[in-house]
């Protein structure tokens, strides 16, 4: 049998698979009826129809090669054979790609996953198409990939599956938004719980206080968080400033900046006159109670951090005096360490 006798046949017993391939695939898939099946054996054809002109044009490349005297040996028949399927591929890409400019999105996921053996690509192009239940199952039948398929049944609202799947994703959070988009409240609450103590569990206060105010519409569980992390340290700055931005009531508020200042031990004093610069923009009402903290937080640590006496300018910035002040420290402090 010569070379291209070979060749044809192949290319026949190719297109017959093809065929068997496209068919059983798209049936399966998509649980067609016979009048999709039909189309399916259209875009067969128009494929056929593209591998027709591609034999036809590498035959006379091939027979001018032979003409012009320059005989391939068995390389030759390799860079036909590759040749032709590089050009197969091409036109299916060019057959997908007119598919999705006329949105037909399921015939584009046909061509990608039949033809190219492409399968995200096809998962792909359903999701845009907005065929987001075929999409999923492509995603968990062909991929694998259980996060691309709960999306797919999330924009599908298909809760439940989505739901099944993030529980297995371990995405605690994510159960719990999609729970309180069912309004099932007691099963969202109990999931956010999980992500609040496991955040918690990871010193990651100001999160986990985000979880209750957020998500679980309890304040007052986030600002006993914020609390505690101020109280042991954990991320305390943060935590305290976060603490004080969600009083909103001034009066209030003025209260707590007392309340916790009184009982904040020395070593936190300077993160707590660095937590007084925020808080001295928000109100005038607040601006004599938190000069009056700076101002015993520098006396009581100008001592041993000199620098401290800097923080005055932040709590009078037009005040010259205090400035004056500032400056005739630093000049005596300077004085005294060169004796």
């Amino acid at each position: 049998m010569n070379k291209q006798k070979f060749i044809d046949k192949f290319l026949i017993a190719f297109m017959i698979l093809a065929v068997f391939k496209i068919i059983g695939i798209g049936a399966q898939l998509f649980h067609e009826s016979f009048w999709s099946v039909v189309g399916t054996l259209a875009i067969f054809l128009v494929v056929a129809f593209i591998i027709m002109i591609v034999i036809t044009a590498l035959k006379d490349k091939e027979q001018n090669r032979k003409n012009s005297g320059r005989r391939g040996s068995g390389g030759g028949s390799f860079y036909l054979e590759a040749s032709l399927f590089d050009r197969i591929r091409s036109r299916y890409e060019e057959l997908a790609e007119k598919y999705i400019a006329e949105k037909d999105y399921k015939k584009a996921a046909k061509v990608y996953m039949s033809l190219l053996q492409d399968n995200f690509r096809g998962a792909k192009t359903l999701e845009d198409g907005g065929f987001y239940n075929e999409a999923a199952a492509v995603y968990l039948k062909k991929l694998n990939n259980k996060s691309e398929a709960a999306s797919c049944y999330e924009k599908a609202k298909q809760y439940k599956k989505a739901i099944d799947l993030y529980k297995e994703l371990q995405q605690k959070e994510k159960v719990g938004d999609l729970y309180r988009e069912i309004s099932d409240i007691k099963n969202a609450h109990i999931y956010y719980q999980m992500v609040a103590d496991d955040y918690t569990g990871n010193n990651q206060m100001v999160k986990a206080s985000l979880v209750y105010s957020k998500k679980m519409e309890q304040p007052e569980e986030a600002q006993k968080i914020l609390l505690k992390g101020w109280e042991e340290d954990k991320d305390a700055f943060n935590c305290l400033n976060n603490y004080f931005a969600n009083v909103f009531d001034v009066r209030k508020l003025e209260t707590e900046i007392q309340k916790l200042y009184h009982k904040t031990p020395s070593y936190k004093k300077t993160i707590y006159l660095e937590a007084m610069k925020h808080e001295l923009k928000k109100d005038p009402k607040l601006q004599p109670v938190i000069r009056s903290i700076a101002y015993e937080i520098i006396a009581e640590k100008v001592g041993t951090r000199s620098e401290i006496i800097n923080e005055l300018k932040y709590f009078n910035p037009d005040d010259n005096v205090i400035l004056k002040d500032i400056s005739r420290f630093k000049t005596g402090r300077n004085k005294m360490l060169r004796n």
